[in-house]
C-alpha cells in the first residue's frame, strides 16, 4: 500500500505547538518579551526563578549561527523598586535572514511567543550610527524603520487567525510605550534619543556611498534585523518597542574599516546600561498592561 500523503502542519498550527511546549515548561504567562541582539544578552541572566530553553529544543525553531547570539529562550521575572516579580520571556540571540534562514523561520519565534501570550514585544539590536550626532555605545529609540531586505515576512497566503491581510504600520514602534522608555532613561539619569532604522539583509557592512543614500532617505541607524520581526509583531496585534545601541558609526562616517568584533565589544560595554533601562521599562510596561 502506498504511504499516505503528509500534510505539513499550518504556520498557526506550528506556531501553536511551540507555544504549547514554551508553557509546559515554565508556570509562568508573561506578556512581554525581549529580544536580544548581539552582545548585548547579559539581560537574560539577571531573571529570577529564570528557566532556560534551548532553541534546538523548542519545536520548529531553529538555531542561530552568529556569534554573540546564543540561541536559548530565558524566562523568569524581574522587578523594581515595588514592583516585583514581573514574568518576562528573553530570547538571548535572534535568528538573522543572511545566515540563510527563511523569512518565515527568522520570525517564527514571534509568531509562537504571541500564541504564548506575548502583548508587548522589545527588540534590541547592534546598529551602526547614520546621524552623525550620536555616538558609539548611545542606546537610541526606535522611532520607524525602512525595510530593505527585499524580504516581507507576510508574503503568500493569509491566515486570519494571526492577524489582517492588510495591516496598518503608522505606528509600528508604540509611541506609548516609548513614552515609558524615555521616563525610565530619565530616571537613569539620561535622555534617550530617537531615530529611524534601516533594515538591510547583510551580512557585509554598507559601503559609504550606501550610507550616503541611505541618509538621503532619511535614515539614522542601519542593521541587519528588527524589521521582518516588527512586521510580524504588528500582524499579530503585539505592541514593538525597539531600542538599538549604536556600536559603530556607518561606513564613511568613522574612519576604521568596520567590523563584527567591534560591534560585539560595544554590545560588551553597553549591555549592563541596557539591564538596568529594561529593569526598569518592564514593570512600567506591566504596569501599563493591567
Amino acid at each position: 500500500m502506498p504511504n499516505p500523503i503528509q500534510i505539513e502542519a499550518s504556520l498557526y498550527e506550528r506556531a501553536c505547538e511551540a507555544a504549547a511546549f514554551i508553557a509546559s515548561r515554565t508556570p509562568l504567562q508573561p506578556t512581554i518579551a525581549v529580544v536580544l541582539g548581539s552582545g548585548l544578552g547579559g539581560f537574560a541572566s539577571e531573571l529570577d526563578n529564570a528557566i532556560a530553553i534551548p532553541f534546538t529544543e523548542i519545536p520548529h525553531f531553529v538555531q542561530p549561527t552568529a556569534i554573540g547570539h546564543s540561541g536559548r529562550l530565558v524566562i523568569g521575572t524581574v522587578g523594581y523598586g515595588e514592583t516585583v516579580g514581573v514574568p518576562i520571556a528573553v530570547m538571548q540571540g535572534r535568528i538573522h535572514a543572511y545566515e540563510g534562514y527563511t523569512s518565515e523561520e527568522v520570525t517564527f519565534p514571534i509568531r509562537a511567543l504571541g500564541r504564548f501570550g506575548i502583548r508587548t514585544l522589545i527588540l534590541t539590536n547592534a546598529a551602526g550610527g547614520i546621524r552623525e550626532t550620536f555616538e558609539q555605545g548611545q542606546l537610541v529609540l526606535i522611532s520607524d524603520h525602512i525595510n530593505l531586505t527585499g524580504r516581507n515576512p507576510v508574503l503568500g497566503p493569509n491566515d486570519d487567525r494571526f492577524g489582517l491581510r492588510f495591516f496598518d504600520m503608522s505606528e509600528a514602534y508604540s509611541p506609548a510605550v516609548r513614552r515609558l522608555a524615555r521616563a525610565a532613561a530619565l530616571e537613569e539619569g539620561y535622555v534617550l534619543d530617537e531615530g529611524v532604522y534601516m533594515g538591510l539583509l547583510g551580512p557585509s557592512f554598507e559601503t559609504p556611498a550606501e550610507i550616503r543614500a541611505f541618509r538621503i532617505l532619511g535614515a539614522d541607524l542601519v542593521g541587519m534585523s528588527t524589521v521582518q520581526e516588527t512586521i510580524v509583531a504588528r500582524h499579530m496585534g503585539i505592541e514593538v518597542l525597539g531600542i538599538s545601541c549604536v556600536t559603530n558609526m556607518a561606513a564613511g562616517i568613522q574612519t576604521e574599516p568596520l567590523s563584527h568584533t567591534e560591534v560585539l565589544e560595544t554590545g560588551k560595554r553597553v549591555e549592563a546600561t541596557l539591564a538596568r533601562l529594561l529593569t526598569r521599562i518592564i514593570p512600567a510596561i506591566a504596569k501599563a498592561e493591567s
